[in-house]
């Protein structure tokens, strides 16, 4: 009688999960069209993104198509995401844009990065780049989030960049890194043989500091700049260590 009633029991709860399941899929898919007919409104609003169509189903978006710039493949699913019922995007949208060839591209982005907040904390951003078939993998660290999104926002929207890969680490908050920042850029940049690094924003010499360890970054032009740097660097009062990357271009 027990294992009958178990039966029954078991029966009656799959009963139950399965008419929650069918309940559920209306529910969920019931403003598929009204979310599908926004987000062409939304996409229709700009020219770059003519050539992008997009379908629901249960809520979720999926968009497919070409763009002319990686930034617009992003642009296109910030705004389906923005849709009122949309659950969420499935991006599937091709750049398709000019192709420029790897080293090309790499020389290009290099240039623009340089420059990239100079005045603000461009000294203390730095950045590596690798290219691969359109795929750009950007690495190295920033003073600030805002440094890493302002030169992410560069390498998206430069023609020729059909991915991007972050791999940018963050300095972490501290009072006494930032002072260390300040101090190691004093101590270089008043030294009378390195003060012409100061001069252009494409050419100072990258302060990196994180959690008192001190890494310098950038090119020199000769061997004896770099080898004053690291001198100059090993003579700050409270760092734990000091790396000397720099390179003789």
């Amino acid at each position: 009688m027990k294992s009958f009633t178990r039966i029954v029991g078991s029966l009656a709860a799959v009963t139950l999960l399965s008419a929650m399941l069918v309940a559920q899929n209306p529910s969920a898919g019931r403003y598929d069209s009204s979310v599908q007919e926004k987000v062409m409104h939304q996409l229709s609003e700009k020219n770059q993104f003519r050539n992008v169509q997009s379908s629901v189903e249960d809520g979720i978006v999926t968009l497919k198509g070409t763009v002319d710039l990686y930034q617009d493949k992003l642009d296109a699913a910030k705004k389906a995401k923005k849709v009122e019922h949309a659950t969420g995007v499935r991006n599937l949208i091709e750049v398709a844009g000019p192709t420029v060839a790897d080293s090309q591209l790499a020389g290009k982005l290099a240039g623009k990065l340089r420059y990239d907040r100079a005045g603000y904390d461009n000294l203390f951003n730095y950045f590596t780049l690798d290219v691969k078939d359109g795929v750009v993998t950007v690495g190295g660290e920033t003073l600030s989030g805002v440094g890493r999104d302002s030169a992410l926002s560069l390498v998206q929207r430069m023609p020729g960049v059909k991915d991007v890969v972050d791999k940018v680490a963050v300095s972490p908050v501290s009072p006494f890194d930032d002072n260390l920042r300040v101090r190691a850029a004093r101590v270089l940049y008043r030294d009378p043989v390195l003060s012409k690094y100061a001069l252009d924003p494409q050419r100072p010499i990258r302060i990196i500091v994180d959690r008192g360890k001190v890494s310098l970054y950038g090119a020199v032009d000769s061997t004896m700049d770099k080898q004053v740097a690291g001198i100059r660097a090993n003579q700050l009062f409270g760092a734990f260590s000091v790396e000397n990357h720099l390179t003789v271009d």
